[in-house]
């Protein structure tokens, strides 16, 4: 008899960018690549280890593909503390706001960190140029599941 340990972890992050006046203009589904440095972050929490849980969201301009060795993003532009955080059996539910004046530009990574600096980074991805203008402003959804 077999049988299957294995551990998967994935992500999906949904991002909505809304006018001056609320209007939802664009919105985005996209996949996430868990760092190894998250990892590790995960395996030391079931070990008791005192980190600090994941609190920031980060966004940025740089494009540079995603990588397992990643603890940045490339071109960090902004970062907020979460709005909320939700874990539902085996998924862990993320959300923070970026909003008027908060991370404009031609927006195109993101990630997850326990810190408003020099955090531990959870996850991170890039993704088409989503063009945040002055006024606008954006909510990201990033669901983690483990499987």
């Amino acid at each position: 008899m077999a049988f299957n340990n294995e551990v998967k972890l994935t992500g999906m992050l949904t991002i909505n960018r809304f006018d001056s006046t609320g209007a939802l203009v664009e919105s985005v589904e996209h996949k996430n690549l868990i760092v190894t440095n998250g990892k590790n972050f995960i395996a030391s929490r079931m070990a008791g280890t005192t980190s600090a849980v994941m609190s920031h969201m980060a966004v940025g301009t740089g494009t540079t593909a995603a990588g397992v060795t990643d603890t940045a993003l490339n071109t960090q532009t902004a970062i907020v503390a979460l709005t909320s955080t939700t874990a539902t059996d085996n998924t862990v539910t993320y959300t923070a706001t970026f909003g008027a004046g908060v991370g404009t530009g031609a927006l195109t990574e993101a990630g997850i960190f326990n810190a408003a600096s020099a955090g531990t980074m959870l996850c991170r991805t890039v993704f088409p140029t989503i063009n945040k203008q002055a006024a606008d402003s954006i909510s990201i959804t990033w669901v983690v599941t483990i499987s």
